[in-house]
């Protein structure tokens, strides 16, 4: 059972009414983690404006989508692992990358291999990173841009996977195919 209200578009408080009847339409299922941000409608016009933004970036689908994947494995957030992982099978990512990715694992592709690890080490190191792996990011052909927007992207997912477990909502039928059962994550 959800620990915060899952806002059916008739009961979401008006601010959010028109965000959520649009991300329907767009999706032909109303998700249930915008159901949990629309009990705060800022947080939701917030998180659906950053995802706008995020998907202006440098970085490819794949490349966006393996970061969100490898926040929301270590952020233990089931329902963005699930959501993103349909997003990127859709796009038909290598089923062995998105496996990887999924398990905080080796991915064989190397480009994604090295953005998981700088993924890993942005919110590990709270921004911090060692210069090596600034270094091994920039080896695998990614500058300084990419790097600022894979810190917009962890910022897209914390948003989103904090909110989602804290309200611990279950995920959607149309989800399921693509269920990821988070650890429960200790406080750090």
């Amino acid at each position: 059972m959800a620990r915060a209200p899952l806002r059916p578009l008739d009961d979401a408080p008006a601010d959010a009414k028109e965000l959520l009847a649009a991300a329907e339409a767009r999706n032909g299922f109303l998700p249930n983690l915008l159901r949990v941000h629309a009990n705060a409608p800022v947080a939701l016009e917030t998180y659906l404006t950053v995802c706008g933004i995020n998907a202006r970036s440098s970085l490819s689908l794949a490349e966006r989508e393996a970061v969100q994947i490898t926040a929301a494995a270590e952020h233990g957030c089931g329902c963005c692992v699930a959501g993103h992982t349909a997003i990127i099978t859709k796009a038909g990512l290598d089923p062995a990358a998105i496996a990887a990715l999924r398990a905080r694992g080796h991915v064989p592709d190397a480009r994604l291999e090295a953005l998981a690890r700088f993924t890993q080490s942005v919110i590990a190191s709270r921004g911090h990173v060692e210069d090596a792996d600034l270094a091994a990011f920039r080896a695998a052909g990614f500058d300084d841009q990419a790097a600022l927007e894979v810190v917009l992207g962890v910022s897209l997912a914390t948003l989103c996977n904090f909110a989602n477990n804290l309200g611990d909502a279950p995920l959607n039928q149309q989800l399921e195919p693509f269920r990821w059962d988070a650890p429960r994550a200790s406080a750090a």
